[in-house]
């Protein structure tokens, strides 16, 4: 009897995958179900579910780097929890024969080409990223110590150092970038290493975000020019920092900006973009789940009379991995950093 074939852009197809790699890869190995459990079982399963669509989007962007970048970090991640590197490579294993034997062509072959790679990695350890603190790189010494009192979760130590620096005329660009962006890139490695819990992460996301708000007095200093911005995110607001900084670089710039923040329905950001006259919209994404979401958003305000005029700048983890991914989700420009979104959008309305 023929197997029907899947698409791997469904999720209900990719859960039926990952049932079925985790099923296989268990009966392959009898010793996972001793080491780890009904609830590592789960988690697996949790695992697998997660490798498929971070594949899809792999497949659908026709960028192999974000899945492949996203394996490095998961390699990392699992041995810093104590899980061999070996059980990850017998996962993926797997799901590359069963896209193979259960996808449609020709995402099998794309897939499992892509799989492919990620199993050649192995060859090498996994790579401990370094750190994004670095006391001789430009107000290294304020990133280091900001740092060190959010861990400790000083976050009056933390303020005062920052607001120290602005009053003492450090330029508030620099410490976005230098101290508070490396900071929390930082936070989020040390938590890929286990060397923080989820709460400290969230605790110090809060108290960054809390000192961006001491920091607008400086902010929004600057002339107005006449040029307007919309601001916005896609996921939770724990994903919202980055896109709040690029709305305050353009307000550095001159620029007048309507920061959205996370979660916003596709009419409320139309509606923005309608009442605000902007010139420019920013989009942030910071997981590779969320550039569909990205693609999306996009086509719904190209198709939309509010959005006709608008330009379209988009940013943050997943384009910076992949260098046109931008233009496969439609976007008119791409910028890495908040100085670069200022620049890039100048460019975009000259």
């Amino acid at each position: 009897m023929t197997q029907t074939r899947l698409d791997l852009a469904d999720p209900a197809a990719r859960q039926t995958l990952a049932q079925e790699s985790v099923a296989r890869q268990y009966a392959a190995d009898p010793s996972l179900e001793a080491r780890y459990g009904a609830r590592g079982r789960g988690k697996c399963l949790e695992d697998a579910a997660y490798h498929l669509a971070y594949l899809e989007e792999a497949v659908a962007s026709g960028a192999p780097q974000l899945f492949l970048a996203y394996i490095d970090w998961v390699r990392t991640l699992l041995a810093g929890l104590g899980i061999p590197d070996a059980d990850l490579h017998a996962q993926l294993a797997v799901l590359r024969t069963l896209t193979l034997s259960r996808l449609a062509q020709p995402a099998a072959r794309e897939a499992s080409a892509i799989l492919d790679a990620a199993l050649g990695a192995f060859a090498t350890a996994p790579v401990v990223p370094a750190s994004f603190i670095d006391p001789a790189a430009p107000l290294g010494d304020l990133a280091a110590r900001y740092l060190d009192a959010l861990i400790r979760a000083e976050r009056k130590v933390a303020t005062d150092a920052v607001l120290g620096a602005a009053e003492g005329g450090t330029p508030v660009a620099d410490i976005y970038l230098d101290v508070i962006q490396r900071s929390q890139r930082e936070i989020g490695r040390l938590w890929q290493l286990s060397r923080i819990t989820v709460g400290q992460e969230h605790f110090c996301t809060a108290a960054s975000q809390a000192v961006i708000a001491r920091l607008y007095p400086w902010i929004f200093s600057a002339g107005r020019r006449g040029r307007r911005m919309v601001a916005t995110c896609i996921g939770g607001e724990l994903h919202e920092l980055g896109v709040r900084m690029v709305a305050d670089f353009f307000e550095m710039a001159g620029w007048d900006s309507h920061y959205l923040g996370a979660n916003v329905p596709t009419a409320s950001i139309l509606d923005a973009i309608s009442a605000q006259q902007a010139d420019v919209v920013g989009i942030s994404a910071t997981m590779v789940a969320h550039v569909d979401p990205v693609r999306k958003l996009v086509a719904a305000i190209r198709d939309d009379a509010r959005g006709s005029k608008v330009r379209i700048l988009v940013g943050g983890y997943p384009f910076n991995l992949a260098d046109k991914l931008w233009q496969a989700v439609g976007a008119d420009g791409f910028a890495a950093d908040a100085r670069e979104a200022v620049q890039a959008a100048e460019r975009l309305i000259a």
